[in-house]
């Protein structure tokens, strides 16, 4: 592989912003965007040699033969792209499927390949034919991006993108329902900046009482001073059944050793625990405390089961399934609640909207679907 832009490559990152920014706040303005759901992917394709990088620097090739497949088919022979990987079924996004793709066993790969394909979205193009355009403008890799892209067809997407603040605004309310998570802002004139905050996001945040169900020690944490890492988190089914649902884990470090001490009559025999037979878990659809991690194999993920007596106020942005996409942050202690009334009656369901419309929506520098 002989590219200007050579794998690999750290993605261009964003930081959190509370509200979309007006574009009279940067020089030039922003280009807003939906902010996509899934694996975050440069791709590289150098003729027949394609290659899937991911955020941390890792190859995803060989779990997404599929857009591997489509890279071939439908890019430009000699290009970068960075964009995100994502799974969509009856018009949303499902991030749970992905997650399957990482599987040590090939066949697996293969076999979900053809059962739930994925697609790519394109939002950058960082290089084509024999040009770098880390140092172009944003909007003239945008326009670029769209050229460069004019004649592709799915699973190969462009993403909308819009300079207008008001549907921007627009696009954070509805396209939730869709499973999408918020809105990217790009300064307008900002040259490609890898490894670099140079955007801004912002995610929806609500909040829910979750039932307090163990937790999980802290990396730093030894047996003269434990340290509580994670509070892992609860909510009741339809059927009464008590289901994990995520964790809390930001705590100072003098606040997770008082933890510790102040949970302590609270731990029971993990036969006494609702998910006494965790354990089982890796065996089970289900993702409880204890099962392996799909990410890191020597992770430590054993926990100490609580009596599920307390209830904890968390902000969350949205869901994954039955679960809280991302870590929580920890707001309040709640001893008005009965533990059995945080139930998934009380999350809210955003509107629905449909993928679909949104991924064939032609693009455009500035296009609004």
């Amino acid at each position: 592989m002989d590219l200007p832009v050579m794998p690999p490559l750290s993605p261009m990152l964003a930081k959190v912003a509370k509200a979309v920014p007006a574009p009279a706040s940067v020089e030039g303005g922003f280009q807003y965007e939906p902010k996509w759901d899934g694996f975050r992917c440069i791709i590289f394709r150098d003729g027949d040699e394609v290659e899937l990088g991911s955020r941390n620097e890792r190859p995803l090739t060989r779990y997404f033969p599929d857009v591997e497949a489509a890279a071939r088919q439908w890019l430009p022979p000699r290009c970068v792209l960075d964009g995100e990987i994502i799974i969509s079924l009856d018009g949303r996004l499902q991030f749970e499927r992905l997650l399957e793709r990482i599987h040590p066993a090939d066949s697996r790969v293969q076999k979900l390949a053809v059962e739930t394909p994925a697609s790519f979205v394109a939002f950058d193009l960082l290089a084509i034919g024999a040009e770098s355009l880390l140092a172009a403008a944003q909007s003239d890799r945008r326009a670029r991006l769209v050229d460069a892209l004019r004649d592709t067809a799915p699973p190969m997407h462009v993403t909308p993108a819009t300079t207008d603040e008001a549907t921007a605004r627009r696009w954070f309310d509805t396209f939730e329902g869709a499973g999408l998570d918020g809105v990217v802002a790009k300064p307008q004139l900002s040259a490609y900046q890898p490894g670099a905050r140079a955007m801004l996001k912002v995610k929806h945040v609500r909040t829910a009482d979750v039932v307090l169900a163990g937790y999980r020690l802290h990396k730093s944490s030894t047996l003269a001073e434990p340290r509580l890492g994670s509070l892992l988190l609860g909510l009741y089914d339809n059927q009464g059944q008590l289901q994990h649902v995520g964790v809390a884990a930001s705590f100072a470090t003098t606040r997770r050793a008082e933890l510790v001490a102040e949970l302590a009559p609270m731990v029971v025999a993990p036969n006494e625990h609702p998910w006494g037979r965790w354990a089982e878990a890796s065996e089970s659809s289900d993702r409880m405390p204890g099962a392996q991690s799909r990410w890191n194999a020597g992770k430590d993920l054993s926990w100490v089961p609580l009596d599920p007596s307390m209830v904890v106020e968390v902000g969350f942005d949205h869901m994954e399934g039955t679960r809280f996409r991302h870590t929580t942050q920890f707001k309040r202690w709640r001893p008005d609640r009965d533990p059995k009334s945080c139930t998934y009656a009380q999350l809210e369901e955003p509107v629905s909207y449909d993928l679909d419309q949104l991924l064939q929506s032609p693009p455009g520098p500035a296009g609004t679907p």
